[in-house]
């Protein structure tokens, strides 16, 4: 996601034509106390300007997963003997910040082996090709976001794809296993990813989520484009439904509340990230957003508005 309207342009976040025509704070929705707006909820995971670029301290989340992203986009490392994989190059501009974090936890960045993606907008994966410049990664991405991946060329680089991705396939190293789940809607090949780690000798699930939200300036109704947008949403609500998940990450810090659960880490008692309960709250929010914007851009269209 992005600051701006002009960033969000660039980041090919939204499209006029392709969404509401009035970019106010759209439908309302409350989930279990919590109450956003459209707008609200998108500014939510991007936070402020700035939040972007800065460098939220990398930490342990739980068994060989650390973050090393900014405050408000998510990069993940997952540590394992044969190397390491990172989820989400984010701006080419915060590479450097994440090598940073990287390296603070004591790692190596050219230990770097595989570079995966939770979605193509430039936020979450336009560092691609100078990670894999400067680590030799093997860049992997979900077939349907392959084409708006190519289109993605920050100072004229070329997008790399080492190899292509289907619903359902296994990255793996050195014993560690991630699971590639197609949760479309966001955009056509947004992936949510799966793996388990263990910590004090118990075994959890965690997932990372692509993205379940419902962009200001989407247009779910008479959507040229992607004219089954909606039963893309419907698919992906109903794969985030069933999976099982102790351990909720996502693209966006502000998807699982990463900062009030880091500042419980390593306080005794429970590891904080551990939240199956916070997963299902996610899930029910972006989806009372999805039926909520999708209902007001139905009433828009009988009414000849």
């Amino acid at each position: 996601m992005c600051s701006t309207l002009i960033a969000c342009l660039a980041a090919g976040l939204v499209v006029f034509g392709q969404g509401r025509g009035n970019q106010g704070p759209g439908p309302t929705v409350t989930v279990r106390g919590h109450t956003f707006t459209q707008q609200s909820l998108f500014q939510r995971n991007i936070g402020a300007p700035d939040d972007q670029t800065a460098q939220f301290p990398p930490h342990k989340v739980i068994g060989n997963i650390y973050y090393v992203g900014t405050k408000s986009l998510s990069a993940f490392l997952v540590v394992t003997p044969q190397g390491n994989v990172l989820i989400n190059s984010t701006y080419e501009r915060n590479v450097p910040t994440i090598q940073k974090s990287v390296e603070q936890l004591g790692f190596k960045f050219s230990d770097t082996k595989i570079l995966l993606g939770s979605h193509a907008h430039g936020d979450h994966q336009e560092g691609d090709a100078m990670v894999k410049q400067l680590t030799g990664a093997q860049v992997m991405a979900m077939a349907e976001d392959v084409p708006a991946l190519q289109a993605m060329k920050p100072g004229g680089k070329e997008h790399p794809i080492d190899r292509v991705l289907h619903d359902g396939e296994e990255v793996k190293l050195g014993g560690t296993t991630l699971v590639a789940h197609l949760t479309p809607g966001h955009t056509r090949g947004n992936t949510t990813w799966a793996l388990k780690a263990q910590e004090a000798g118990k075994m959890y699930d965690v997932v990372i989520i692509g993205s379940f939200g419902t962009n200001p300036g989407t247009r779910l109704v008479g959507n040229a484009t992607v004219p089954g947008i909606v039963d893309e949403y419907n698919r992906t609500f109903k794969v985030a439904r069933s999976l099982k998940v102790d351990v909720p990450l996502g693209s966006h810090p502000g998807m699982y509340n990463m900062e009030e659960k880091f500042a419980k880490a390593g306080k005794g008692g429970l590891n904080p990230f551990i939240d199956p309960d916070g997963y299902k709250l996610e899930v029910d929010i972006d989806e009372a957003m999805f039926r909520a914007v999708l209902a007001e851009q139905q009433k828009a269209g009988s009414s000849g508005q």
